[in-house]
């Protein structure tokens, strides 16, 4: 493993700039220079985006902007001492000792565990005393490679290195106890990179527990990993404290302890006075207890978090579990129609029911490959449908979860599959989710007899929940929105009969990408569906529906995955970026539901842009004339499209103007909310 820093990445002394930001993109410029990373910009992006999310200034004099960012090829620390310091956002002043740290975006777990051991450095005040009195480039990197386990032994020149790989005795502490004995706390860190925060704040609350006199032991989940908290030190504390930015992996081991959560930045700056709450919340009868309250949205400081935040990290919670089911599933479905046909969704269930791979269909052959092709064109299309049929109880059964942790996941689901029922779509499965997550979170916050508590997670949480959510989806929801869906069918009708056909295809856009497979984009489909047997030679209207229909349906995301993964990458949050990734494919295959992640995570922007461009594409596909005998399949059907060049031109321009509108949206509309959404990235899965 190459050194993490040399000469060539520290500054000594020397002016950078007035501000943080000159001092970071200095820096960043810096590491480029060294030929440790491509693309000075770049790097700066994505290090002042975590910078806006969180200020990186820590007490004593000390900053630590740091990112993990695709243009960065080696781990690394550069590192300046300004004269005179400059203000990064913390509580006591300016910083005089800046590092950069910079990782890749997929960076190895040990090169992750050598920048945490810098973070834990910063907390000894030998560590720092050494950057500050050393005279040479060569001091400081002597100093900082030993202190991260790069070199054996400190050279005689840095002597403060080898006095910070161990940490310094604690005082005798203000003896904190519970029943006459030291309290038992256990607490969990962690950052949203996951690097530099995360240990920092373990080795602060380690030093204050030991001063204070307490048994408490730290659980840092950094991005290079984490040792689990034995289960019987998790049964024997007294409380816990989460100092995090994100949700806490597998929080339901701490079920039912009196709980303190703070942003993970109080763990460094207040380690001593979260002591004091935990300790305290023992002996309160009302204190918030794990599984009693929204685990998401507590996970950072109330104080530092609007309601609108909160809820956007809930969404993304449920976003981010369901996009296997939709990548996976729509990658399926594409591979249907490639080798089935267009034709396949007809008779896809009766074909892998009643054959196999040993007595191959022989009638109602449509695939261009044959009785095989139209075998494993329905096996792959039929294993796909059932995939994306799960994707809207997933999305509900996974924001339920990140409110109320397990004992939402039941009833999330459920209220998710009643949505579907209900023909909600998945606008449908939020508020379903939602509700679930909501009244699960109440149940459990109920004070029960303790012979009770090991029921309500598994038994009267999901019961109870279940029957509440799903059956205000049923009695308050279904009628009304299949009443709408109704109407809307019945004026499309009338309206294609004597409105102008480009008119009707602007409509349709429009409906197709206001909400991405919900009931409204269902009755733009099934009225395109509807009147393709209509069709003719005599009367093409309804094949100049069905393109209109599937073109603007590919718009919404074709252009996420352009604005996420060429044009404007920066603005969007790594999870984004590789959902855009699977989101080309789907988009192609005419699966809208690609854009559902993007769409969840920041509706207010995405669906208005979507629609701009799938009106936009409407449009131009009734002025160029074109014609759809297929159903569905996007470019896996173009045989069955006339002329091609229109229908291809329509997606390209309407994809280019959402990608253009939702970007411009980003920038200009709401910046700081949307940088809240990185603040999930270690904490739920990504699909790849």
């Amino acid at each position: 493993m190459s050194d993490t820093i040399t000469t060539g990445l520290v500054s000594l002394d020397a002016p950078l700039g007035a501000d943080k930001a000159a001092v970071i993109r200095s820096l960043a410029a810096r590491v480029v220079a060294q030929g440790r990373a491509t693309d000075a910009d770049a790097l700066f992006d994505d290090a002042w985006a975590r910078e806006q999310k969180d200020e990186t200034g820590l007490p004593g004099g000390i900053a630590i902007p740091h990112a993990k960012s695709a243009a960065v090829t080696t781990p690394s620390l550069a590192f300046a001492r300004l004269t005179p310091g400059v203000d990064f956002g913390a509580p006591d002043g300016a910083a005089d000792l800046v590092f950069l740290i910079a990782a890749p975006a997929d960076a190895a777990e040990a090169h992750l565990a050598v920048l945490s051991k810098l973070a834990r450095s910063l907390m000894q005040e030998d560590f720092t005393s050494g950057l500050r009195a050393a005279t040479t480039d060569e001091d400081v990197v002597a100093i900082v490679q030993t202190a991260i386990g790069e070199r054996d032994a400190a050279p005689a020149a840095a002597p403060a290195a080898a006095a910070a790989a161990a940490p310094a005795p604690a005082p005798a502490g203000d003896g904190l106890t519970v029943d006459g004995r030291p309290a038992r706390i256990v607490a969990v860190t962690a950052c949203a990179t996951g690097i530099a925060h995360t240990f920092m704040a373990a080795d602060a609350l380690t030093a204050a527990g030991k001063k204070a006199g307490v048994d408490l032991v730290v659980e840092p989940q950094g991005s290079s990993g984490y040792q689990a908290l034995p289960a019987d030190v998790i049964r024997g504390a007294d409380a816990v404290i989460f100092a995090t930015d994100v949700d806490v992996r597998d929080q339901q081991r701490f079920a039912g302890k009196p709980v303190v959560r703070s942003g993970v930045k109080r763990g460094i700056e207040q380690p001593g006075q979260l002591i004091s709450e935990a300790v305290a919340a023992v002996s309160d009868p009302s204190a918030t207890r794990v599984g009693g309250e929204a685990s998401a949205a507590s996970a950072a400081p109330a104080e530092t978090l609007s309601w609108g935040a909160r809820i956007q990290r809930i969404l993304l919670t449920g976003v981010s579990y369901m996009i296997p089911f939709v990548a996976g599933g729509g990658l399926l479905i594409a591979l249907g129609f490639l080798l089935g046909g267009y034709n396949v969704t007809d008779n896809a269930a009766n074909v892998i029911i009643q054959n196999s791979l040993w007595d191959l269909p022989t009638e109602d052959i449509t695939s261009n490959y044959g009785p095989l092709g139209q075998y494993l064109g329905s096996v792959f299309f039929m294993i796909g449908a059932t995939s994306m049929g799960f994707l809207v109880s997933a999305l509900s059964g996974y924001i339920a979860f990140a409110i109320a942790d397990r004992p939402g996941i039941a009833p999330g689901f459920v209220a998710g599959a009643v949505a579907v029922l209900m023909n909600a779509g998945f606008i449908g499965g939020i508020v379903g989710g939602l509700l679930a997550g909501v009244t699960a979170w109440w149940i459990g916050s109920w004070s029960v007899p303790r012979w009770l508590r090991g029921l309500m997670p598994v038994v009267i949480i999901p019961l109870l929940a279940s029957i509440v959510a799903s059956g205000l989806m049923i009695l308050f929801l279904g009628r009304p929105i299949a009443t709408l869906m109704e109407w809307l069918n019945v004026w499309l009708t009338d309206l294609a009969g004597t409105a102008g056909i480009i008119v009707v295809g602007v409509i349709l856009g429009l409906m197709m990408c206001f909400d991405l497979g919900g009931p409204i984009n269902k009755v733009a489909y099934a009225f395109a569906v509807a009147g393709l047997a209509a069709g003719s030679a005599d009367n093409p209207t309804p094949y100049y529906i069905m393109a209109a229909v599937m073109a603007a349906g590919m718009v919404p995301p074709l252009a996420m995955a352009l604005a996420s993964t060429v044009l404007a990458r920066n603005l969007f949050p790594p999870v984004e970026r590789e959902n855009g990734k699977a989101a080309w494919l789907l988009g192609a295959a005419f699966i809208s539901e690609g854009a559902i992640p993007f769409a969840a995570a920041d509706p207010l922007r995405v669906i208005p842009a979507s629609m701009v461009g799938g009106a936009v594409t409407g449009a131009l596909s009734m002025a160029f004339a074109v014609e759809s005998l297929a159903p569905h399949g996007g470019v896996f059907v173009l045989f069955a499209i006339n002329p091609i060049w229109g229908f291809l031109v329509a997606i390209a321009a309407g994809t280019v103007v959402t990608a253009l509108v939702v970007i411009a949206l980003k920038k200009w509309v709401g910046r700081k909310e949307l940088e809240q959404a990185e603040a999930t990235e270690m904490a739920v899965p990504v699909a790849a």
